[in-house]
C-alpha cells in the first residue's frame, strides 16, 4: 500500500464528517476493489470457459493478501529506484535507523515515551554518532530523515529554500487546527499570510510596552499575594497565563483576564481565600487555553506517526473537541470586528487594502479586517500568530526557562538585575532604546534560548530530488529524493561541543559576549537558530526583550 495515499481524493479529505481514520482507508478502497473485482472476473472467467470453480474463499484470501504485498513490492520498488537515482547523482543513500519491531513501531514508541516523560531529543545523539550527520529514522516504511547539522539545515532553510516546504502532508496533519495559515502554509498562500502579519511586529509601537507593563505589574501582584499566603507558585502556568492575557489582548484587543481570576492552589491545598472570585473568567480563560493547548499536542503527536497517524483517529477527530472551544471563543470576537468594519464608513482617502504598519492602538484583528472578510482567513492567522505567543513551548516557555536560570544562577541574576537598573530604572518603563542598550539581557535571553529554543525541532519536506554535501570530502554526498521528510533539530545542533566547545551543556551568557563568540558564533551564525532562518525568519522575535525587562 502506498505510503502516501491517506492524502487521497480531494473529494475525502474535504468530507470534514468523516474521521481522519475513516479518510485514509477510504482513500485506499481503490487498493482493495481493484483485486476483489478482478478476482470475481477470473472467476467467472475460469467457470465460463474451462468450466472450474475457483472458490469465493480463495479470491477473497488472494484479494486480501495482494494487498501487503503490493505495498511490500511498492516499498521495495521505491529501495531500488531511490539507488538508481542515487548512483546517477554519484551519492550515497542515508544510512537508516534499525529497530527491531515492524515499520520501526518501536521508535514511534520511543519517541512517544521521550515526549511524555523524557527529555526531546533523547536518543538522537547516539544515533548520530552512529550512522553520521543525518540518518533515516523510516517510520512504517516512509522516509524520514534527521539531521542538527548546521551545513545542511542552511541548505533547508537559506540557499536552497524553495526546494523545501512544509509539504501537503504537513498541511493536512495540522488543518483542522492551523488552517492555511502562515505556518501551515506554502508558496502564494504563505506570502500572502506572512505580509498581512509582519506590521503586527513592528519594535517601536509604545502601545505594546505599555500592555506588557501593565500585565506585568498584575503578575507580580499574584505573586506577591499567593507568597503572603505561603505557598509556591507554579511559574510555568503563571506565564502561560501572563502570555493568555497579553497575546488576546494584541490579537483581538479583548483580554480574557485570566491573571486577576487568580492562580492555582497545589493539588493538595484546599483554600477557600481566593477562590470564587472571578470564576466566570477563571472558567472561560482556562477552558479556552486548555483547549487551545491540547489541539496543538494533538497535531505535534500526528508527526510521530507518520502517514499513519489518522489510524489513531479512526474514531473521531482528537482536535474536534478542543478546537469547538476555541473557535466559540474567537469565532464571536471575529464576527463582531467585521460588522464593526462594515458599519464604519469610508474616509475621505477611501481606506482600503493593507498599511506596512499598525496605528496605535490598533490590534492585529483591526489590521486583518481591513485586508480581507473571509473569516476563515482571519480565524487561521490569528492562531498561527497565537501559537507563538501563548504556547507554552514559545514565549510562556522562553520567560519560564529564562526565569529558572536565573534562579539557579544568582550571580547571573544579579548582574542583569544591575545592569537594568543602570540603564532603565526601577520604575520607568523601557522602550526600544533601552532594550538596545542592554547587552547583558539579550546575552542572558540567547543563552536560555540556546539551551532551550523554541522550537526544538522543526519540519520541512523536499520537492525535487537532490543532494547534500558529505561532512568527510572523500565520501559521496546524501541522496535526498523527492518528497522526503526531513526533520531537523536546532536543540541538538546548539548543545554539540564540536560547535560551541567543551562547555556546550553549561548556561554561560558570557559566551555571546567574550571571544567565544568569534571562536565559535560568528564564522558560522547558522548555529544559532532560535527563530528559524531565511525567508521564514520568525517575525516576533523580539517579542521577548520587553516581556523579560518589565516584571524586574
Amino acid at each position: 500500500m502506498h505510503p502516501y495515499f491517506h492524502l487521497g481524493p480531494s473529494y475525502l479529505v474535504a468530507m470534514d464528517f468523516l474521521t481522519p481514520g475513516v479518510r485514509l482507508l477510504a482513500a485506499g478502497v481503490p487498493y482493495v476493489s481493484v483485486p476483489v473485482f478482478g478476482g470475481m472476473a477470473i472467476q467467472r472467467f475460469m467457470l465460463k470457459i474451462y468450466d472450474v470453480y475457483v472458490p469465493t474463499w480463495a479470491i477473497a484470501t488472494a484479494s486480501i493478501m495482494i494487498i501487503p504485498i503490493s505495498g511490500c513490492i511498492s516499498v521495495f520498488l521505491k529501495q531500488v529506484k531511490d539507488r538508481r537515482d542515487a548512483a546517477v547523482m554519484g551519492a550515497q543513500i542515508v544510512p537508516k535507523v534499525r529497530g527491531n519491531k515492524f515499520g520501526n513501531f518501536d521508535i514511534v514508541q520511543m519517541m512517544t515515551h521521550v515526549s511524555e516523560h523524557g527529555y526531546p531529543g533523547d536518543n538522537l545523539p547516539e544515533w548520530f554518532d552512529t550512522l553520521g550527520p543525518a540518518f533515516n529514522m523510516y517510520i512504517f516504511y516512509s522516509d524520514v530523515f534527521v539531521t542538527a547539522s548546521p551545513e545542511y539545515i542552511k541548505l533547508i532553510l537559506a540557499t536552497d529554500f524553495h526546494n523545501y516546504v512544509k509539504g501537503e502532508r504537513l498541511h493536512h496533519s495540522m488543518a483542522s487546527v492551523l488552517g492555511t495559515g502562515v505556518f501551515n502554509s506554502d508558496g502564494d498562500m504563505w506570502r500572502f499570510h506572512r505580509s498581512i502579519t509582519r506590521p503586527a511586529f513592528t519594535r517601536d509601537r509604545i502601545s505594546d510596552y505599555e500592555m506588557f507593563d501593565r500585565h506585568a505589574k498584575t503578575v507580580i501582584s499574584q505573586i506577591k499575594k499567593r507568597l503572603k499566603e505561603g505557598y509556591a507558585v507554579d511559574f510555568q502556568d503563571l506565564m502561560s497565563r501572563f502570555t493568555l492575557d497579553t497575546a488576546t489582548e494584541f490579537l483581538f484587543g479583548t483580554c480574557v483576564h485570566s491573571l486577576s481570576a487568580g492562580l492555582p492552589y497545589p493539588h493538595n491545598i484546599v483554600s477557600t481565600t481566593t477562590r470564587g472570585a472571578g470564576s466566570t473568567v477563571t472558567t472561560s480563560s482556562k477552558a479556552f487555553s486548555d483547549a487551545f493547548l491540547d489541539a496543538l499536542r494533538v497535531i505535534s503527536d500526528r508527526q510521530r506517526y507518520g502517514w499513519a497517524w489518522p489510524l489513531r483517529e479512526i474514531l473521531g477527530d482528537h482536535t474536534r473537541k478542543p478546537m469547538k472551544i476555541v473557535d466559540g471563543y474567537i469565532q464571536p470576537i471575529i464576527k463582531e470586528a467585521l460588522a464593526k468594519k462594515r458599519a464604519e464608513k469610508m474616509d475621505e482617502k477611501g481606506r482600503e487594502g493593507t498599511s506596512d504598519h499598525l496605528e496605535e492602538g490598533e490590534t492585529l484583528l483591526d489590521h486583518l479586517v481591513q485586508v480581507t472578510e473571509d473569516s476563515k482567513v482571519i480565524k487561521d492567522e490569528t492562531l498561527n500568530i497565537m501559537i507563538a505567543l501563548i504556547s507554552r513551548d514559545t514565549t510562556a516557555g522562553t520567560l519560564t526557562f529564562v526565569l529558572y536560570l536565573l534562579a539557579t544562577h544568582p550571580a547571573v541574576m544579579a548582574r542583569l538585575r544591575q545592569e537594568i537598573l543602570e540603564k532603565v530604572g526601577a520604575v520607568k518603563m523601557p522602550d526600544q532604546n533601552d532594550i538596545r542598550d542592554l547587552r547583558y539581557l539579550r546575552a542572558v535571553i540567547n543563552e536560555t534560548l540556546r539551551l532551550f529554543p523554541i522550537v526544538p525541532f522543526n519540519i520541512r519536506e523536499s520537492v525535487n530530488a537532490t543532494t547534500w554535501p558529505h561532512p568527510d570530502p572523500t565520501q559521496k554526498p546524501f541522496y535526498i529524493p523527492a518528497g522526503t521528510r526531513l526533520m531537523y533539530s536546532v536543540l541538538i545542533m546548539q548543545r554539540r561541543k564540536d560547535l560551541w566547545g567543551p562547555d556546550a551543556d553549561e548556561f554561560d551568557p558570557d559566551r555571546f559576549l567574550d571571544d567565544r563568540l568569534k571562536k565559535y558564533l560568528i564564522k558560522n551564525s547558522f548555529i544559532f537558530l532560535p527563530f528559524n532562518a531565511g525567508p521564514r525568519i520568525c517575525l516576533g522575535q523580539q517579542v521577548c526583550l520587553p516581556l523579560l525587562v518589565l516584571p524586574v
